[in-house]
């Protein structure tokens, strides 16, 4: 079935002179425009494409890649702003994605940039832009390791430091003390978890200083692999949910992580989960 918002692989059903029509399971027939079609597609083959609505409120997929999908952040460029309605902002398509008045946490300007959620209505099904960023974190409690790498997008300044996004899920303090050069708001970075307070607060830090003791992911996975008679039910499509409390990390420093190993050929997946491959002469950081 096709995930309104997210992108999806889908197969060709038939093709008409609008373009060709994809299997979107429950949610009917999609149309890929004729526009997006690659000059090089076979009968039934199967499409990667992004499933939103267009103008026009039609369900429609197109093979370009917006600069976030639905419950994705991002900073994204105000085109012009709609007295009615709200901001129009350029996230990657040709269809701009509306920010309503009622999503702005301050008003915004044409040609500035905002740092948004991406969202989808449940109730009319159309996917739209949110500034107000804390109610769309996500709820878990974190559970992030000291010294842990992890993804951030800056998303404000105070006195303190800059606030940022990590993630995608929780928000976590840059403090200024901990910092060199300045960061600019919508900037993606990677950084260091410093500490995780009881009560969920997460302080952070840009440098891995203090933390280069810290057992490597890829010896951690083979540690395990060896504990557990050379296999684990764990490869690229486990849950972000199981891989976080399992290994402690997310589901993409897991995944980099098994690409590593098997590149390095360690491990050989089996779809699903992963097994150890003999190798006495692999040491950490030779597959790099």
């Amino acid at each position: 079935m096709a995930t309104l918002g997210k992108r999806n692989r889908l197969s060709i059903i038939r093709e008409s002179t609008p373009g060709l029509y994809l299997d979107g399971g429950e949610l009917g027939e999609i149309l890929l425009p004729k526009r997006y079609i690659p000059p090089d597609i076979q009968p039934k083959q199967q499409m990667d494409v992004f499933v939103f609505r267009d103008s026009e409120d039609r369900l429609v997929a197109t093979t370009e890649t917006p600069l976030a999908e639905v419950g994705e952040f991002a900073s994204l460029e105000v085109i012009s702003v709609n007295p009615n309605v709200g901001a129009f902002l350029n996230w990657g398509l040709t269809k701009d994605l509306l920010l309503p008045f009622r999503e702005q946490e301050k008003p915004v300007r044409a040609g500035r940039q905002v740092v948004v959620a991406v969202c989808l209505d449940e109730v009319s099904n159309r996917i739209y832009a949110s500034a107000r960023l804390k109610r769309h974190l996500s709820q878990e409690p974190p559970m992030y390791g000291p010294g842990q790498e992890v993804d951030l997008l800056i998303v404000s300044e105070s006195p303190l430091g800059y606030s940022a996004i990590i993630e995608s899920a929780h928000l976590g303090m840059l403090f200024h003390s901990n910092m060199g050069a300045p960061l600019e708001i919508g900037q993606r970075t990677k950084g260091y978890i410093h500490m995780v307070h009881p009560s969920g607060k997460i302080d952070l830090r840009l440098d891995a200083s203090g933390y280069k003791r810290v057992l490597p992911l890829r010896t951690q996975i083979v540690k395990m692999l060896e504990a557990e008679g050379g296999k684990l039910e764990f490869d690229d499509d486990s849950s972000p949910i199981l891989i976080r409390a399992k290994f402690g990390v997310s589901k993409n420093a897991f995944k980099a992580a098994l690409g590593a190993l098997y590149k390095g050929r360690r491990i050989r997946f089996t779809n699903p989960g992963i097994e150890l491959v003999d190798n006495s002469n692999w040491q950490p950081g030779l597959d790099e």
